[in-house]
């Protein structure tokens, strides 16, 4: 996975249009900072009740012109920038990225990734398949005697392709599985603010079209998701399912890495403190800040795969699944035991136990894994999964 010297050599930290992105970003950072504050100064200077509605409307007199001035200029200072950008950048030669580059732009995509999407922003990740950090070249694949079983691998929020390799002493995972296995692995790279469900129904398309285009006929396809690219992979089958796609006739195994199939804690805490914010006209306008989290984190509130009631307090729909397809889980606890407290709480840090296993109260909402499918690894955590050599010895038994 490790990017070759050459490249690394002419690799640059910051491109032009990566300016161009964080001024647009810097541009909407301060207009929603002064929206921030011009709520807070209406409410106090309309001494509002502690509980209650915040007060409908704007500032007004001096106070309203000061904040409509500096929601102007901001504009009008957007707007030159960008116009200035958009002419000068396309004339700049472009160089190889750097890995510090691809982690950066991981997790501001992952942050805000829905609304640099929606902005057209030149810093949102434009959904690809990649190899050895790489956009996928077909030549290339077709000179290199490709193989007939792909492997395609799907990372997980904030993170990049490249990230599955921990050390650079260590293959990846997904190579080292294509090594001893004799599958051909690919890097889906995407924007993980976006939803997962639309993200899940690009890369339904994407696999389409690879299918369509890759130098020889795949017989097996599998997809090996980790943390949120878990989810991605399910969304992508069960998108598929519904558009009638050939590809999921040629997949055999999902296989998901601490993937939150019934959600992750910290985004329900999150999703309450913004319920308690509101109670308040005074602290209502902080819930602004809250708002700013990507469709993708609200998505892991339940762990929402199929585009079925975004942001809403109940689980959404249960995503479907070809019978031919064998699924597999991987769940991790920090813990020794399995049965603590701490584990089923807990599990790997991020993501409970029972939602990494796909496991759930209600019947009907529970993953269809088979006996022998699932695989806890102790004493790790969330990111250890992808170096976790009981993981790893998982997965051969199960794809071999």
């Amino acid at each position: 996975m490790a990017m070759n010297e050459p490249a690394l050599r002419r690799s640059s930290h910051l491109h032009p249009a990566d300016l161009h992105g964080l001024s647009l970003l810097a541009v909407d950072g301060v207009l929603g900072t002064t929206a921030l504050v011009e709520d807070m100064h209406r409410t106090i200077a309309g001494l509002a009740p502690p509980i209650g509605r915040m007060p409908a409307g704007r500032t007004r007199g001096i106070t309203g012109l000061v904040y409509r001035s500096i929601h102007g200029i901001t504009r009008s200072v957007g707007m030159a920038s960008d116009f200035a950008f958009s002419r000068v950048v396309p004339l700049l030669p472009t160089r190889d990225s750097s890995p510090e580059r691809e982690r950066l732009l991981a997790v501001i995509n992952g942050v805000v990734g829905d609304h640099l999407a929606e902005r057209t922003n030149p810093l949102a990740i434009a959904m690809g398949l990649r190899r050895n950090g790489r956009a996928l070249d077909f030549e290339k694949a077709a000179s290199e005697r490709p193989g007939r079983r792909l492997l395609i691998a799907v990372h997980g929020l904030c993170m990049n392709d490249l990230q599955w390799q921990r050390s650079e002493a260590v293959p990846a995972l997904p190579e080292q599985l294509a090594a001893s296995l004799g599958y051909t692995p690919l890097y889906l790279h995407y924007n993980t603010g976006r939803s997962i469900a639309d993200n899940g129904r690009d890369f339904a398309v994407l696999l389409e079209d690879l299918l369509g285009q890759w130098p020889e006929p795949v017989d097996e396809l599998v997809l090996v998701g980790h943390s949120m690219g878990g989810l991605v992979a399910v969304s992508a089958c069960h998108h598929a399912v519904q558009a009638a796609h050939a590809w999921p006739d040629v997949l055999r195994r999902i296989v998901t890495l601490g993937a939150p199939h019934h959600g992750a804690p910290l985004e329900r805490i999150g999703h309450r403190v913004d319920g308690l914010l509101a109670i308040s006209p005074y602290t209502v306008p902080f819930t602004r800040l809250g708002a700013v989290r990507s469709a993708g984190i609200v998505d892991l509130r339940h762990g929402n795969v199929t585009g079925s009631g975004h942001g809403a307090d109940q689980p959404p729909e249960r995503a479907g699944l070809p019978d031919h397809v064998t699924c597999h889980v991987v769940a991790a606890t920090t813990d020794g035991r399995v049965d603590s407290l701490k584990s089923r709480f807990l599990g790997d840090g991020l993501v409970p136990l029972a939602s990494a296993l796909g496991r759930h109260a209600d019947p009907s909402r529970c993953l269809p894994v088979r006996p022998g499918h699932r695989h806890v690894a102790r004493n790790t955590r969330h990111i250890g999964l992808l170096s976790e050599p009981s993981v790893q010895q998982a997965l051969y038994d199960w794809l071999r």
